[in-house]
């Protein structure tokens, strides 16, 4: 009998285990109680601490003011996320960075504290509604702002910034892994369909030389690629094309990349999505979809959280192994294998 099992037999009783019940509330709170673990972070985010403390520990009365705090709460705020493991208090009851804290800087690789500040800040606000998305299958952000998220995000513009830097910085910690383990050797074309600030477009340049792109997203979201390939010197090898992938894509390249775009959008916006990369695309041509799998049973996988955020925020989804190929064939493609992965898998497909 495991854990489950004794706990159905000892709520159902009346002659509950104690030792059983309570076991269970201590994995149980912690989870209700998640909530703040979120804001905390968020708010040690927003206010830089991470970068306060880059050169050495300091007391929450110097870290107050230099970010606007009150020396006291600031304390009882990085004490608690201190007892998580996201920073740590010495004896002197000063504060300083743990690797976990470090990606609450700002400029490190990989920098998560832009990521923070969204999930304490607009998402955050968000998700108090999902009760309306269970309900309805429909987005809370849209049922609250009467606008999709990124139609919402091309009308406020210091948001955007804050979203395209949250989504530069996973995906260079994140995503790359997986792109720079495919063999490019053979490719001398590729558009990023989707790309937003060209992080990744600029990271396949850089690694491979050898390698030429086009970076495809809408106007708007495409503010900071031009910058960034002129500052790592691609500019010569990358072109940024303002557009809308449900319409018309540039044709004849090599490989078409759909890098973490189609978990935004519904099997419908999908299958749509395809047809335009189908229709640029030469027969011979492969389409990549970098997106999270979802594996079966029980087991914790991160792609189960994110299906939830893709709930609440938009129209999309994360899918499973199954529902890939039957996305991808509804869409015009054949591929032979759909790998299940702790993060993101993937797939390659040629048009059908």
């Amino acid at each position: 009998m495991d854990i489950s099992d004794r706990i159905d037999v000892a709520v159902l009783g009346p002659g509950a285990d104690a030792d059983v019940l309570s076991e269970a509330a201590g994995t149980l709170l912690p989870l209700i109680n998640g909530y703040w673990v979120t804001q905390a972070i968020a708010v040690a985010a927003e206010l830089g601490i991470a970068d306060l403390l880059a050169d050495g520990a300091k007391g929450p009365e110097q870290l107050a003011g230099r970010s606007g705090a009150d020396p006291d709460a600031l304390h009882r705020v990085l004490r608690f996320l201190a007892s998580c493991g996201v920073f740590k208090e010495d004896s002197a009851g000063r504060f300083d960075l743990t690797p976990t804290a470090g990606l609450l800087q700002s400029d490190v690789a990989g920098s998560l504290r832009a990521f923070a500040r969204l999930s304490g800040g607009s998402w955050y606000r968000v998700t108090q509604d999902i009760l309306h998305s269970v309900r309805t299958g429909r987005s809370a952000f849209e049922h609250l702002h009467d606008k999709q998220y990124f139609e919402w995000l091309a009308g406020h513009p210091v948001e955007a910034e804050l979203f395209d830097q949250a989504m530069g910085g996973r995906a260079a910690a994140l995503r790359m892994p997986t792109l720079l383990a495919y063999d490019w050797s053979a490719v001398a074309t590729l558009v990023d369909v989707g790309g937003g600030n060209g992080v990744i477009l600029a990271e396949l340049l850089t690694a491979f030389p050898h390698l030429r792109g086009k970076l495809f997203d809408l106007p708007h979201a495409l503010n900071r690629a031009v910058e960034q390939f002129t500052a790592k010197g691609l500019s010569d090898r990358a072109e940024v094309l303002g557009g809308d992938f449900f319409d018309v894509l540039p044709p004849g390249a090599d490989r078409y990349l759909l890098s973490v775009v189609l978990h935004d959008w519904s099997d419908e916006d999908c299958v749509r999505i395809l047809a335009s990369c189908h229709q640029a695309m030469a027969p011979d041509a492969r389409l990549l979809v970098l997106d999270t799998v979802i594996p079966a049973g029980n087991a914790p996988h991160p792609g189960k959280l994110v299906d939830l955020q893709m709930l609440v925020m938009l129209a999309g989804r994360e899918r499973t192994a199954g529902e890939w190929r039957r996305l991808l064939a509804a869409g015009g493609f054949r591929c032979d294998e759909v790998k299940e992965s702790q993060l993101f898998t993937l797939i390659e497909a040629t048009p059908a």
